[in-house]
Protein backbone atom coordinates (compact mmCIF):
# COMPACT_ATOMS: atom_id res chain seq x y z
CA UNK A 1 0.00 0.00 0.00
CA UNK A 2 3.08 2.15 0.81
CA UNK A 3 4.43 1.49 -2.42
CA UNK A 4 1.43 2.62 -3.64
CA UNK A 5 0.70 5.58 -2.69
CA UNK A 6 4.83 6.34 -3.66
CA UNK A 7 4.13 5.76 -6.85
CA UNK A 8 1.03 7.59 -7.28
CA UNK A 9 3.19 10.79 -5.60
CA UNK A 10 5.92 10.64 -8.09
CA UNK A 11 3.46 9.97 -11.27
CA UNK A 12 1.21 13.12 -10.02
CA UNK A 13 4.73 14.91 -9.78
CA UNK A 14 5.56 13.98 -13.18
CA UNK A 15 2.59 15.35 -14.74
CA UNK A 16 2.33 18.55 -12.25
CA UNK A 17 6.43 19.14 -13.88
CA UNK A 18 5.05 17.94 -17.52
CA UNK A 19 2.49 20.46 -17.70
CA UNK A 20 4.71 23.46 -16.51
CA UNK A 21 5.73 25.04 -19.81
CA UNK A 22 9.61 24.37 -20.72
CA UNK A 23 9.84 28.22 -21.08
CA UNK A 24 8.95 28.89 -17.77
CA UNK A 25 12.02 30.91 -16.53
CA UNK A 26 11.97 29.05 -12.98
CA UNK A 27 12.50 25.78 -14.31
CA UNK A 28 15.59 27.29 -16.09
CA UNK A 29 17.34 28.96 -13.09
CA UNK A 30 16.19 32.12 -14.13
CA UNK A 31 14.33 33.45 -11.51
CA UNK A 32 12.91 36.86 -11.99
CA UNK A 33 14.33 38.18 -9.28
CA UNK A 34 18.18 37.40 -9.71
CA UNK A 35 17.69 39.20 -13.26
CA UNK A 36 16.30 42.29 -11.35
CA UNK A 37 19.39 42.13 -9.56
CA UNK A 38 21.81 41.93 -12.04
CA UNK A 39 22.22 45.62 -12.51
CA UNK A 40 23.15 45.96 -8.52
CA UNK A 41 25.33 42.57 -9.52
CA UNK A 42 27.10 44.65 -11.88
CA UNK A 43 27.64 47.40 -9.73
CA UNK A 44 28.67 44.94 -6.81
CA UNK A 45 31.69 43.79 -8.81
CA UNK A 46 32.32 47.23 -9.71
CA UNK A 47 32.98 48.08 -5.93
CA UNK A 48 35.07 45.17 -5.07
CA UNK A 49 37.28 46.31 -8.26
CA UNK A 50 37.33 50.24 -7.56
CA UNK A 51 40.23 50.94 -5.60
CA UNK A 52 41.97 48.85 -9.21
CA UNK A 53 41.08 52.50 -10.74
CA UNK A 54 42.34 55.34 -8.55
CA UNK A 55 44.99 56.89 -8.77
CA UNK A 56 47.42 58.60 -6.06
CA UNK A 57 45.67 61.95 -6.92
CA UNK A 58 42.07 61.25 -8.52
CA UNK A 59 39.52 58.42 -7.81
CA UNK A 60 38.15 58.01 -11.55
CA UNK A 61 36.74 54.53 -10.98
CA UNK A 62 33.45 55.99 -11.67
CA UNK A 63 34.24 55.62 -15.79
CA UNK A 64 35.30 52.11 -15.32
CA UNK A 65 32.13 51.40 -14.22
CA UNK A 66 30.72 53.50 -17.52
CA UNK A 67 33.05 51.57 -19.71
CA UNK A 68 32.22 48.28 -18.26
CA UNK A 69 28.47 49.37 -18.49
CA UNK A 70 29.30 49.85 -22.47
CA UNK A 71 30.96 46.78 -23.01
CA UNK A 72 28.32 44.81 -21.58
CA UNK A 73 25.45 46.37 -22.95
CA UNK A 74 26.72 47.94 -26.57
CA UNK A 75 26.58 45.40 -29.91
CA UNK A 76 28.79 47.50 -31.82
CA UNK A 77 31.83 50.49 -31.94
CA UNK A 78 32.50 50.71 -28.47
CA UNK A 79 34.51 53.88 -28.55
CA UNK A 80 34.72 56.22 -26.06
CA UNK A 81 32.66 58.63 -27.80
CA UNK A 82 29.60 56.28 -28.60
CA UNK A 83 29.79 54.49 -25.36
CA UNK A 84 30.22 58.13 -23.08
CA UNK A 85 26.96 58.60 -25.44
CA UNK A 86 24.55 55.83 -24.86
CA UNK A 87 25.90 55.91 -21.42
CA UNK A 88 26.16 58.61 -19.70
CA UNK A 89 24.58 61.68 -21.77
CA UNK A 90 23.93 62.15 -25.35
CA UNK A 91 25.67 65.66 -25.44
CA UNK A 92 28.94 63.80 -23.35
CA UNK A 93 31.71 63.83 -26.06
CA UNK A 94 34.06 60.86 -24.22
CA UNK A 95 36.62 63.50 -23.45
CA UNK A 96 36.73 62.10 -20.00
CA UNK A 97 36.40 58.84 -20.60
CA UNK A 98 39.37 59.10 -23.26
CA UNK A 99 41.64 60.77 -20.92
CA UNK A 100 40.37 57.96 -18.50
CA UNK A 101 41.28 55.16 -20.86
CA UNK A 102 44.68 56.54 -22.29
CA UNK A 103 46.28 58.89 -20.32
CA UNK A 104 45.04 58.37 -16.46
CA UNK A 105 48.16 55.92 -15.19
CA UNK A 106 46.08 53.58 -13.25
CA UNK A 107 47.25 50.27 -13.43
CA UNK A 108 45.71 48.15 -15.35
CA UNK A 109 47.84 44.88 -13.96
CA UNK A 110 45.52 45.52 -10.70
CA UNK A 111 42.52 44.48 -12.46
CA UNK A 112 44.40 41.00 -13.13
CA UNK A 113 45.38 40.36 -10.12
CA UNK A 114 42.35 40.95 -8.36
CA UNK A 115 40.54 38.16 -10.80
CA UNK A 116 43.23 35.52 -9.97
CA UNK A 117 42.47 36.40 -5.86
CA UNK A 118 38.61 36.24 -6.62
CA UNK A 119 39.68 32.93 -8.94
CA UNK A 120 41.52 31.88 -5.30
CA UNK A 121 38.56 32.18 -2.85
CA UNK A 122 36.01 30.17 -5.55
CA UNK A 123 36.96 26.42 -4.16
CA UNK A 124 34.71 24.99 -6.94
CA UNK A 125 37.15 26.84 -9.36
CA UNK A 126 40.09 24.69 -8.13
CA UNK A 127 42.15 22.78 -10.18
CA UNK A 128 41.42 24.49 -13.48
CA UNK A 129 43.70 24.77 -16.72
CA UNK A 130 45.93 28.02 -17.52
CA UNK A 131 45.84 28.58 -21.15
CA UNK A 132 48.32 30.90 -23.05
CA UNK A 133 47.29 32.37 -26.31
CA UNK A 134 47.57 34.89 -28.57
CA UNK A 135 45.77 37.15 -30.76
CA UNK A 136 46.35 40.05 -33.15
CA UNK A 137 44.30 43.01 -34.77
CA UNK A 138 45.52 44.68 -38.27
CA UNK A 139 46.05 48.15 -37.97
CA UNK A 140 46.48 50.69 -40.95
CA UNK A 141 49.56 52.13 -39.66
CA UNK A 142 52.95 51.36 -37.24
CA UNK A 143 52.21 54.52 -35.15
CA UNK A 144 50.34 52.33 -32.89
CA UNK A 145 52.13 50.76 -29.67
CA UNK A 146 53.12 47.65 -30.94
CA UNK A 147 52.01 48.06 -34.33
CA UNK A 148 54.62 46.18 -37.09
CA UNK A 149 54.31 43.86 -39.80
CA UNK A 150 54.55 40.65 -37.94
CA UNK A 151 51.91 37.35 -37.70
CA UNK A 152 48.09 37.85 -37.45
CA UNK A 153 46.58 34.64 -36.75
CA UNK A 154 43.05 36.01 -37.35
CA UNK A 155 44.39 36.48 -40.52
CA UNK A 156 46.65 33.83 -40.92
CA UNK A 157 49.81 35.80 -42.29
CA UNK A 158 52.05 38.46 -42.07
CA UNK A 159 50.35 42.01 -42.25
CA UNK A 160 50.67 45.33 -40.09
CA UNK A 161 49.09 45.15 -36.72
CA UNK A 162 48.78 44.42 -32.90
CA UNK A 163 49.37 41.57 -30.46
CA UNK A 164 48.40 40.65 -27.79
CA UNK A 165 49.27 37.95 -25.66
CA UNK A 166 46.96 36.42 -23.16
CA UNK A 167 46.34 33.90 -20.39
CA UNK A 168 43.17 32.68 -19.60
CA UNK A 169 41.77 30.15 -16.48
CA UNK A 170 39.01 27.43 -17.06
CA UNK A 171 37.28 25.43 -14.76
CA UNK A 172 33.94 24.23 -14.02
CA UNK A 173 32.67 25.31 -17.28
CA UNK A 174 33.51 29.12 -16.98
CA UNK A 175 36.13 31.00 -18.47
CA UNK A 176 37.63 34.18 -17.84
CA UNK A 177 41.00 36.17 -19.00
CA UNK A 178 43.38 36.66 -15.72
CA UNK A 179 46.48 38.13 -17.52
CA UNK A 180 47.74 39.80 -20.60
CA UNK A 181 50.55 41.93 -22.34
CA UNK A 182 50.84 44.03 -25.38
CA UNK A 183 53.63 42.07 -27.51
CA UNK A 184 56.19 44.74 -28.44
CA UNK A 185 58.23 43.80 -31.62
CA UNK A 186 62.10 44.23 -31.52
CA UNK A 187 62.47 47.23 -33.93
CA UNK A 188 60.20 49.45 -30.82
CA UNK A 189 63.35 49.35 -29.06
CA UNK A 190 65.35 50.90 -31.54
CA UNK A 191 66.65 54.94 -31.24
CA UNK A 192 64.06 55.60 -33.88
CA UNK A 193 61.00 54.69 -31.44
CA UNK A 194 62.82 56.23 -28.47
CA UNK A 195 60.29 59.39 -28.58
CA UNK A 196 57.17 57.35 -29.56
CA UNK A 197 57.99 54.92 -26.18
CA UNK A 198 57.56 57.37 -24.62
CA UNK A 199 54.97 59.50 -26.13
CA UNK A 200 52.62 56.40 -26.14
CA UNK A 201 53.17 55.59 -22.59
CA UNK A 202 55.16 52.29 -22.45
CA UNK A 203 56.78 51.88 -19.02
CA UNK A 204 60.45 52.38 -19.44
CA UNK A 205 61.36 49.53 -17.85
CA UNK A 206 59.94 47.48 -20.48
CA UNK A 207 62.45 45.73 -22.81
CA UNK A 208 62.22 43.57 -25.86
CA UNK A 209 60.81 39.85 -24.99
CA UNK A 210 59.41 37.28 -27.40
CA UNK A 211 55.82 36.23 -26.96
CA UNK A 212 57.01 33.32 -25.33
CA UNK A 213 58.96 35.02 -22.58
CA UNK A 214 55.85 37.33 -21.88
CA UNK A 215 53.56 34.09 -21.77
CA UNK A 216 56.03 32.18 -19.03
CA UNK A 217 56.11 35.21 -16.98
CA UNK A 218 52.78 35.34 -16.79
CA UNK A 219 52.74 32.06 -15.88
CA UNK A 220 55.25 32.43 -13.19
CA UNK A 221 52.78 35.51 -11.48
CA UNK A 222 50.18 33.28 -11.82
CA UNK A 223 51.44 30.50 -9.71
CA UNK A 224 53.11 33.29 -7.43
CA UNK A 225 49.27 34.87 -6.90
CA UNK A 226 48.29 31.11 -5.75
CA UNK A 227 46.31 30.51 -8.64
CA UNK A 228 44.26 26.87 -8.17
CA UNK A 229 45.72 25.34 -11.36
CA UNK A 230 46.14 21.87 -12.36
CA UNK A 231 47.63 22.21 -15.91
CA UNK A 232 48.58 24.74 -18.14
CA UNK A 233 47.27 24.29 -22.28
CA UNK A 234 49.13 26.08 -25.32
CA UNK A 235 49.30 26.63 -28.84
CA UNK A 236 52.37 25.37 -31.39
CA UNK A 237 53.90 28.30 -31.11
CA UNK A 238 54.72 28.49 -27.13
CA UNK A 239 54.68 24.18 -27.37
CA UNK A 240 57.21 23.76 -30.21
CA UNK A 241 59.89 25.20 -27.80
CA UNK A 242 61.49 22.96 -25.49
CA UNK A 243 63.40 25.20 -23.19
CA UNK A 244 59.65 26.90 -22.34
CA UNK A 245 58.38 23.54 -21.92
CA UNK A 246 61.47 22.61 -19.79
CA UNK A 247 61.30 25.32 -17.79
CA UNK A 248 57.61 25.04 -17.18
CA UNK A 249 58.51 21.25 -15.92
CA UNK A 250 61.51 22.95 -13.62
CA UNK A 251 58.44 25.64 -11.98
CA UNK A 252 56.60 22.29 -11.26
CA UNK A 253 53.83 22.60 -13.65
CA UNK A 254 51.90 19.92 -16.16
CA UNK A 255 51.77 20.98 -19.62
CA UNK A 256 49.44 19.91 -22.27
CA UNK A 257 51.51 21.67 -25.49
CA UNK A 258 50.43 21.54 -29.12
CA UNK A 259 53.27 20.61 -31.39
CA UNK A 260 53.93 21.16 -34.84
CA UNK A 261 54.22 17.65 -36.79
CA UNK A 262 57.28 18.15 -38.20
CA UNK A 263 59.11 18.13 -34.67
CA UNK A 264 61.55 15.78 -34.31
CA UNK A 265 61.44 13.11 -31.37
CA UNK A 266 62.99 10.36 -29.86
CA UNK A 267 61.53 6.95 -29.42
CA UNK A 268 64.60 5.93 -27.41
CA UNK A 269 66.82 7.51 -24.75
CA UNK A 270 69.31 9.64 -26.68
CA UNK A 271 72.78 9.59 -25.16
CA UNK A 272 74.73 14.05 -25.54
CA UNK A 273 78.06 14.95 -25.38
CA UNK A 274 80.84 16.39 -27.52
CA UNK A 275 82.06 13.79 -29.62
CA UNK A 276 86.42 13.10 -30.27
CA UNK A 277 87.41 13.67 -33.54
CA UNK A 278 88.06 10.55 -35.47
CA UNK A 279 92.03 9.42 -34.91
CA UNK A 280 94.25 10.93 -37.49
CA UNK A 281 91.28 13.66 -38.78
CA UNK A 282 92.92 17.14 -39.27
CA UNK A 283 90.60 20.15 -37.79
CA UNK A 284 89.23 21.78 -34.87
CA UNK A 285 87.59 19.88 -31.84
CA UNK A 286 84.21 18.99 -32.10
CA UNK A 287 82.63 21.83 -29.14
CA UNK A 288 78.97 21.64 -29.27
CA UNK A 289 76.60 18.76 -27.89
CA UNK A 290 75.35 16.24 -29.86
CA UNK A 291 73.73 12.70 -30.06
CA UNK A 292 76.41 10.13 -29.52
CA UNK A 293 74.28 7.03 -29.59
CA UNK A 294 72.66 5.51 -32.63
CA UNK A 295 69.56 7.14 -31.65
CA UNK A 296 68.19 8.63 -34.73
CA UNK A 297 64.98 11.56 -34.70
CA UNK A 298 62.28 10.98 -36.36
CA UNK A 299 58.97 13.08 -36.88
CA UNK A 300 55.92 13.34 -34.89
CA UNK A 301 53.55 12.74 -37.85
CA UNK A 302 55.42 9.53 -38.99
CA UNK A 303 54.19 7.75 -35.67
CA UNK A 304 50.73 8.55 -36.20
CA UNK A 305 49.47 5.64 -38.59
CA UNK A 306 51.68 3.14 -36.29
CA UNK A 307 50.29 4.14 -32.78
CA UNK A 308 46.62 1.98 -31.59
CA UNK A 309 44.30 4.60 -31.16
CA UNK A 310 41.41 4.00 -28.44
CA UNK A 311 38.11 5.88 -28.43
CA UNK A 312 37.62 8.37 -25.84
CA UNK A 313 34.93 9.58 -24.60
CA UNK A 314 35.13 13.38 -23.57
CA UNK A 315 31.46 14.87 -22.57
CA UNK A 316 28.44 16.01 -24.01
CA UNK A 317 28.50 19.09 -26.11
CA UNK A 318 25.55 20.34 -27.81
CA UNK A 319 26.22 18.65 -30.95
CA UNK A 320 26.32 14.90 -29.54
CA UNK A 321 28.98 13.32 -27.59
CA UNK A 322 32.16 14.22 -27.90
CA UNK A 323 34.57 11.53 -29.04
CA UNK A 324 37.84 11.59 -30.24
CA UNK A 325 40.38 8.34 -30.69
CA UNK A 326 43.51 9.21 -28.71
CA UNK A 327 46.82 7.67 -28.43
CA UNK A 328 50.02 8.29 -26.26
CA UNK A 329 53.49 7.03 -25.82
CA UNK A 330 57.01 8.11 -23.99
CA UNK A 331 59.63 10.15 -26.48
CA UNK A 332 62.62 11.71 -25.53
CA UNK A 333 63.37 15.54 -26.80
CA UNK A 334 66.67 17.44 -26.72
CA UNK A 335 66.55 21.54 -25.69
CA UNK A 336 69.00 23.98 -27.65
CA UNK A 337 71.32 23.46 -23.83
CA UNK A 338 71.05 19.90 -24.98
CA UNK A 339 69.46 18.41 -22.01
CA UNK A 340 67.45 15.54 -22.64
CA UNK A 341 63.63 15.10 -21.42
CA UNK A 342 61.58 12.56 -21.56
CA UNK A 343 57.52 13.22 -22.38
CA UNK A 344 54.13 11.71 -23.38
CA UNK A 345 53.56 12.38 -26.65
CA UNK A 346 49.90 12.53 -26.97
CA UNK A 347 48.49 12.04 -30.71
CA UNK A 348 44.43 12.69 -31.27
CA UNK A 349 42.43 11.91 -34.54
CA UNK A 350 40.55 14.96 -35.86
CA UNK A 351 36.97 14.47 -36.81
CA UNK A 352 38.30 15.88 -40.60
CA UNK A 353 40.64 12.96 -40.52
CA UNK A 354 44.15 15.18 -40.02
CA UNK A 355 45.83 14.21 -36.49
CA UNK A 356 46.95 16.74 -34.11
CA UNK A 357 50.19 16.55 -31.56
CA UNK A 358 51.19 17.56 -28.28
CA UNK A 359 53.57 16.87 -25.87
CA UNK A 360 53.03 17.26 -22.06
CA UNK A 361 55.14 16.25 -18.88
CA UNK A 362 52.62 14.30 -16.69
CA UNK A 363 53.46 11.21 -14.74
CA UNK A 364 53.00 7.47 -15.98
CA UNK A 365 49.93 6.60 -14.03
CA UNK A 366 47.88 9.55 -16.08
CA UNK A 367 45.36 7.31 -17.94
CA UNK A 368 44.72 8.02 -21.67
CA UNK A 369 41.19 9.48 -21.04
CA UNK A 370 42.57 12.11 -18.78
CA UNK A 371 45.08 13.18 -20.99
CA UNK A 372 42.41 13.69 -23.91
CA UNK A 373 40.50 14.96 -21.43
CA UNK A 374 43.29 17.68 -20.89
CA UNK A 375 43.86 18.29 -24.30
CA UNK A 376 40.21 18.79 -24.92
CA UNK A 377 40.12 21.42 -22.37
CA UNK A 378 41.87 23.67 -24.59
CA UNK A 379 39.19 25.18 -26.67
CA UNK A 380 38.35 27.10 -23.89
CA UNK A 381 41.21 29.14 -24.82
CA UNK A 382 39.49 29.83 -27.74
CA UNK A 383 35.98 30.56 -26.50
CA UNK A 384 38.24 33.01 -23.78
CA UNK A 385 39.21 35.03 -27.25
CA UNK A 386 36.00 34.77 -28.79
CA UNK A 387 33.57 36.09 -25.89
CA UNK A 388 36.55 38.65 -25.43
CA UNK A 389 35.95 40.04 -29.05
CA UNK A 390 32.36 39.02 -29.64
CA UNK A 391 30.81 40.04 -26.58
CA UNK A 392 33.43 42.28 -24.74
CA UNK A 393 34.43 44.47 -28.18
CA UNK A 394 38.50 43.26 -27.43
CA UNK A 395 39.12 44.34 -30.89
CA UNK A 396 36.68 47.34 -31.50
CA UNK A 397 39.45 49.91 -29.90
CA UNK A 398 42.05 51.06 -32.14
CA UNK A 399 44.56 51.54 -29.31
CA UNK A 400 47.51 54.01 -30.23
CA UNK A 401 49.00 54.09 -26.60
CA UNK A 402 50.21 51.60 -24.76
CA UNK A 403 48.09 52.35 -22.18
CA UNK A 404 44.84 52.51 -23.54
CA UNK A 405 45.93 48.96 -24.82
CA UNK A 406 46.14 47.74 -21.29
CA UNK A 407 43.25 49.65 -19.69
CA UNK A 408 40.76 48.56 -22.58
CA UNK A 409 41.93 44.69 -22.39
CA UNK A 410 41.55 44.84 -18.53
CA UNK A 411 38.20 46.08 -18.33
CA UNK A 412 37.74 43.33 -21.15
CA UNK A 413 38.71 40.64 -18.80
CA UNK A 414 36.78 42.25 -15.78
CA UNK A 415 33.66 41.65 -18.01
CA UNK A 416 34.02 37.77 -18.77
CA UNK A 417 34.65 37.61 -15.02
CA UNK A 418 31.50 39.59 -14.58
CA UNK A 419 29.79 37.16 -16.92
CA UNK A 420 31.54 33.80 -15.40
CA UNK A 421 30.85 34.76 -12.03
CA UNK A 422 26.81 35.55 -12.52
CA UNK A 423 26.94 31.91 -14.20
CA UNK A 424 28.38 30.39 -11.46
CA UNK A 425 26.09 32.08 -8.89
CA UNK A 426 23.21 31.12 -10.54
CA UNK A 427 23.96 27.51 -10.89
CA UNK A 428 24.17 26.95 -7.34
CA UNK A 429 21.49 29.43 -6.08
CA UNK A 430 19.32 28.44 -8.94
CA UNK A 431 19.61 25.31 -9.93
CA UNK A 432 17.48 24.09 -13.33
CA UNK A 433 14.69 21.50 -12.58
CA UNK A 434 16.64 17.90 -13.81
CA UNK A 435 12.76 17.19 -15.76
CA UNK A 436 13.87 19.60 -18.76
CA UNK A 437 16.54 16.90 -19.48
CA UNK A 438 13.63 14.22 -20.25
CA UNK A 439 11.08 16.40 -21.78
CA UNK A 440 13.31 18.36 -24.17
CA UNK A 441 15.50 14.49 -24.30
CA UNK A 442 18.59 16.10 -24.08
CA UNK A 443 21.59 14.15 -21.92
CA UNK A 444 22.95 17.62 -20.61
CA UNK A 445 21.32 21.01 -20.75
CA UNK A 446 22.85 24.12 -22.45
CA UNK A 447 25.26 26.32 -20.10
CA UNK A 448 24.21 30.12 -20.18
CA UNK A 449 26.57 31.99 -22.32
CA UNK A 450 27.98 34.98 -21.89
CA UNK A 451 25.50 36.74 -24.83
CA UNK A 452 22.80 35.54 -22.67
CA UNK A 453 23.72 37.57 -19.72
CA UNK A 454 24.53 40.77 -21.89
CA UNK A 455 21.17 39.94 -22.99
CA UNK A 456 19.76 40.00 -19.90
CA UNK A 457 21.45 43.31 -18.90
CA UNK A 458 20.61 45.15 -21.78
CA UNK A 459 16.75 44.79 -20.50
CA UNK A 460 17.61 46.18 -16.71
CA UNK A 461 19.93 48.25 -17.89
CA UNK A 462 18.77 49.99 -20.60
CA UNK A 463 20.78 52.74 -23.30
CA UNK A 464 19.85 55.93 -23.37
CA UNK A 465 17.87 56.64 -26.69
CA UNK A 466 18.43 60.00 -29.05
CA UNK A 467 15.19 62.24 -29.31
CA UNK A 468 14.81 63.25 -32.33
CA UNK A 469 15.76 67.13 -31.27
CA UNK A 470 19.07 65.20 -29.66
CA UNK A 471 19.99 63.76 -32.72
CA UNK A 472 19.63 66.80 -34.74
CA UNK A 473 21.40 68.42 -32.32
CA UNK A 474 24.04 65.98 -32.76
CA UNK A 475 24.37 66.24 -35.88
CA UNK A 476 24.93 70.25 -36.19
CA UNK A 477 27.68 69.68 -33.17
CA UNK A 478 29.56 67.50 -35.73
CA UNK A 479 29.21 70.12 -38.44
CA UNK A 480 30.12 72.66 -36.38
CA UNK A 481 33.24 70.91 -34.98
CA UNK A 482 34.18 69.80 -39.14
CA UNK A 483 34.05 73.22 -40.33
CA UNK A 484 36.13 74.67 -37.32
CA UNK A 485 38.80 72.10 -38.07
CA UNK A 486 38.27 73.38 -41.83
CA UNK A 487 38.88 76.84 -40.61
CA UNK A 488 41.90 76.05 -38.46
CA UNK A 489 43.32 74.88 -41.40
CA UNK A 490 42.80 76.91 -43.70
CA UNK A 491 44.49 79.87 -41.04
CA UNK A 492 47.40 77.94 -40.74
CA UNK A 493 47.80 77.24 -44.53
CA UNK A 494 47.56 80.85 -45.48
CA UNK A 495 49.74 81.79 -42.25
CA UNK A 496 52.54 79.49 -44.16
CA UNK A 497 51.37 80.78 -47.74
CA UNK A 498 52.14 84.35 -46.25
CA UNK A 499 55.24 83.37 -44.87
CA UNK A 500 56.42 82.24 -48.05
CA UNK A 501 55.60 85.18 -50.13
CA UNK A 502 57.80 86.98 -47.51
CA UNK A 503 61.77 88.57 -49.41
Amino acid sequence: MIENTEQTEQTEQTEQTEQTPIFDAQRWGLPQEAIDDLADRLRRIWSRFRKCFTTKTRDTSEYAFTYLRGLLTMDTERNYANIARRVIDPKDDGQNIQQFMSDSPWPARAVFEQIQTEICYRPELSGGMLTLDESGDKRSGNNSAGAARQHIGRLGKVDMGQVGVALGYYQCGVWAMVDAELYLPEVWFDDEHKKLRQRWHIPAERSFATKIQLGFKMIQRAKASGMPLEIVGCDCLYGRNAQFRASLDTEGILYMADIPANIHIYLSKPVMGVPANAPGKRGPRFSRMQVINDCQPVKVCSLAHEMTLAPITIRHAERGLLVYECAARPVWTVTQEGVVRKEWLFVRREHDGSFSFSLNNASVDVSLAQLAFWRCERYFAERTFQDAKTEAGWDELVARKYRAWMHHTALDALTLWFAAETKLDWSQQHPRDPELTRQLEVAVLPALSTANIRELLKAVMPLKQLSPEEATQLVISHLVNRSRSTSCRLKAQSRTDHKNRDP
